[in-house]
């Protein structure tokens, strides 16, 4: 019988994919039988993912490459395309912070941020769209957050960063649109990650009341998403901001 996973014979591509939300990612694009191109800046990070994803019976590689290096991501997207010859799904979800209030923030600290979260993006969907624009077939999907839509007092790097690939999405949407590439923007609100498990008892209260389903997310709330769309369900989507945050910015 014919197979009735929607990636299968598809090459997913996934940034910070060695945990939190990157590491959920993979494996709900992995489920619906894409093989999967694990990125992260090293490959001894990647160790846990990629037990997981072979655990689950997927095909999966890991690739080591930094995204706010044009050089280190060419390099890596030439190895990429030598192992698995195409890319059909880029998510970019490598991220960083550097928070602290902007009349403290060095320079530094701005330039690290922009240069993963916003020009990280940029590095990986050039290449990997001319490999889509050959192929007439891509879903490109980038993981804002919902600080890009709100602001956040001590994060005006982060929050710019996130902001910018929202507009960045909406640009590769109109560009590529023609050539059955669609481009789509996830943007997370609190989630239970490594970088949630710091807030304290008082600050975690004061955010549930400001979130009408009463809970912070699951990595997995937000991969049901982007396996979504990059599902065929999605294919008339493009251009669009998907807010995965129990309503808290509604």
């Amino acid at each position: 019988m014919p197979s009735t996973k929607f990636l299968t014979d598809k090459i997913a591509l996934v940034t910070g994919a060695s945990r939190g939300l990157g590491k959920a990612i993979a494996l709900a694009l992995a489920q619906e039988g894409a093989a999967i191109a694990a990125v992260a800046r090293s490959e001894d990070a990647l160790k846990e993912t990629l037990e997981a994803l072979r655990a689950a019976g997927a095909t999966a590689e890991p690739f080591a490459l930094d995204v706010s290096s044009e050089s280190s991501v060419e390099a890596g997207i030439e190895k990429i395309t030598a192992r698995f010859g195409r890319v059909d799904v880029l998510v970019n979800n490598a991220g960083v912070t550097r928070d602290g209030l902007l009349m403290r923030m060095k320079s530094d600290d701005w330039d690290a941020v922009i240069n993963t979260n916003l020009k990280g993006a940029f590095h990986l969907t050039k290449p990997v769209a001319r490999l889509m624009v050959k192929q007439r077939f891509g879903r490109i999907i980038n993981i804002s957050s919902v600080i890009g839509l709100m602001g956040n007092a001590g994060q005006a790097n982060y929050a710019a960063s996130k902001a910018g690939l929202i507009g960045f999405t909406k640009s590769v949407a109109r560009e590529f649109a023609s050539r059955n590439i669609t481009c789509n923007v996830v943007c997370p609100g609190f989630i239970e990650t490594d970088m949630t498990k710091g807030l304290s008892e008082d600050l975690r209260a004061k955010l549930l009341e400001k979130i009408p389903l009463a809970r912070l997310g699951q990595p997995e709330d937000v991969a049901g998403v982007v396996a979504f769309l990059a599902s065929p369900a999605a294919n008339y989507v493009t251009g669009q901001i998907l807010t995965v945050d129990g309503g808290m910015v509604m």
